[in-house]
């Protein structure tokens, strides 16, 4: 396995905290476990020239390859349900009881490779039913990883993957390619707009949302990075809109938001 030195160790940190508000101090093992094939396949010996060449070219397939590598993409169909239950039960009726023009605004911050955008659709799909047609409900769902966008915009999951997927869910939107792969159905997957998006950027918008969801991402940001985003999303919804982050998150005490429930926010009427 290839070292880091502490000065390369430092850039990486520096950078990642700098540009993407995620913390890699305690990531060393991880970052050079992660890095090392890829440096040797590219014909790299060392990190330096590596580094080098990724920060001279912040568009470049060295810096690409650095943050496909380093930002974390793990997730699964239905992670967390209680937040699609409230989906459900509570979400869904308010936006159908005020949403007068019919265009539902749902964002995922964090989409990762797909499958919390897919459940999402999913839901929507039935709960709006024969309904539907009559709804713009499509998802914006972003990432800062274009490697987990692409998967994303495939929708193919193994049979492992998909395993706690509600076997009429599978029947229902997922096409069987072979023995052991699965794919998100055209109808679903047109309902989900993915793009790459950095969440230390300004937000914009053309309207508020409805629902913003930004699941387990903040738990690799600091207090003051986690604490600026969280205000910058209030600001991106609507009054009345819902927000929800990962279990293991939370907001801090003088934020804007309401409390709904764990893990669940709201902005004020």
């Amino acid at each position: 396995m290839l070292k880091l030195t502490d000065e390369e160790f430092k850039r990486i940190v520096a950078y990642f905290k700098s540009n993407y508000g995620i913390n890699l101090e305690k990531k060393r093992i991880l970052i050079e476990g992660r890095l090392t094939n890829i440096l040797t396949d590219m014909g790299y010996s060392e990190y330096k020239p590596f580094l080098d060449t990724a920060f001279q070219n912040p568009n470049g397939k060295e810096m690409t390859l650095l943050v496909n590598k380093l930002t974390t993409n793990h997730t699964f169909f239905l992670r967390e349900p209680e937040h699609f239950d409230f989906l459900k039960s509570t979400v869904l009726p308010y936006i159908e009881k005020t949403v007068k023009d019919h265009d539902v605004r749902i964002w995922c911050a964090a989409s990762s490779t797909g499958q919390e955008p897919y459940t999402l659709a999913m839901i929507i799909d039935e709960y709006f039913g024969e309904k539907k047609s009559l709804w713009d409900c499509k998802i914006l769902a972003t990432d800062i990883s274009t490697d987990a966008l692409a998967k994303a915009k495939q929708g193919i999951y193994t049979a492992e993957m998909v395993k706690d997927v509600p076997e009429s869910w599978i029947k229902k939107y997922f096409i069987k390619l072979d023995a052991d792969r699965f794919q998100v159905c055209d109808k679903i997957r047109n309902e989900v707009i993915y793009r790459q998006f950095n969440l230390m950027h300004p937000i914009t918008y053309k309207k508020p949302f409805d629902l913003i969801s930004c699941r387990n991402v903040m738990i690799y940001f600091d207090a003051k990075t986690k604490a600026d985003l969280i205000e910058r999303l209030y600001d991106a919804l609507k009054p009345g809109g819902y927000f929800f982050i990962g279990h293991a998150e939370n907001v801090h005490k003088e934020t804007r938001f309401q409390f709904v429930k764990p893990a669940i926010y709201r902005r004020p009427l």
